[in-house]
């Protein structure tokens, strides 16, 4: 068992990461802002848990609070890069200010965190780092620009990072979930859509099977967890993909319309 950092752990599917591996017997640190939230989280779970109260929007403080968690549960053999957040707006609508903090949280500081722990994994010749991208990274979608984004750089830098750490024993593994819907993000991202017929083919997904998936993933060292399996059509096939985006994308729905 080791010690397992999951970033936005107060709910949707960092929650269920967390419940997950804590299950497994792994020693936990729960990093999100809602100390509430965590601390209700880590009453669940039987096991080590350290909760740290942290605003990863700022990339310059993001590694803050990472001694304090090795010195509770020892060094980090998994890395879980899942705090988040979404934002749905016309191009010309976008609030600058939320946008770039949002690149900042999906983005900057992921790769902060990942850059801070990866020279003691490979001292150590083992360790995991997994990130959480989205289906946004494959399959840009309107109303998302700035998501998008940063989850595809995010894609992007993982897969990059894992090619480079091969034969070091430091592992990456890449997460494109599609739509949770019983989150909160993934419930409200629903809303702000016309309810098309291409929109009710998607397949919708849970937070716990997405969790259990991960899981087997970092157990097996696979490279990615595409989730519903039905998505991974869009990797291979990222032409065909962008031209069913162009052609039967959804209209947006304008926020003051869908509230």
């Amino acid at each position: 068992m080791g010690h397992v950092i999951v970033t936005g752990a107060s709910s949707g599917i960092g929650e269920a990461l967390a419940l997950a591996f804590g299950a497994a017997g792994h020693s936990l640190t729960l990093v999100a802002r809602r100390k509430e939230k965590l601390q209700a989280l880590a009453a669940q779970i039987d096991g080590p848990c350290h909760v740290v109260s942290h605003d990863l929007s700022v990339p310059e403080r993001a590694t803050d609070w990472l001694a304090g968690a090795i010195e509770a549960n020892g060094p980090v053999d998994v890395l879980i890069n899942n705090a988040g957040v979404q934002t749905i707006d016309r191009v010309e609508q976008a609030d600058i200010e939320a946008s770039e903090r949002l690149i900042s949280l999906n983005l900057l500081s992921p790769l902060r965190l990942t850059r801070a722990v990866v020279p003691e994994m490979k001292a150590r010749k083992t360790g995991t780092i997994v990130d959480v991208a989205s289906m946004a990274a494959l399959a840009p979608t309107p109303g998302m620009a700035w998501y998008s984004a940063s989850k595809a750089g995010l894609a992007a830098a993982s897969d990059a990072i894992r090619t480079e750490l091969l034969g070091t024993g430091v592992h990456v593994v890449t997460v494109y979930p599609g739509i949770i819907g019983e989150t909160a993000m993934g419930a409200h991202g629903l809303t702000r859509y016309e309810e098309t017929p291409a929109l009710k083919m998607q397949p919708q997904g849970t937070a716990e099977e997405l969790a259990r998936r991960v899981m087997k993933a970092v157990d097996k060292r696979r490279d990615r967890v595409i989730y519903p399996a039905f998505n991974t059509t869009a990797r291979h096939l990222p032409g065909l993909t962008r031209w069913v985006m162009d052609k039967f994308s959804p209209q947006l729905i304008d926020a003051s319309d869908a509230s």
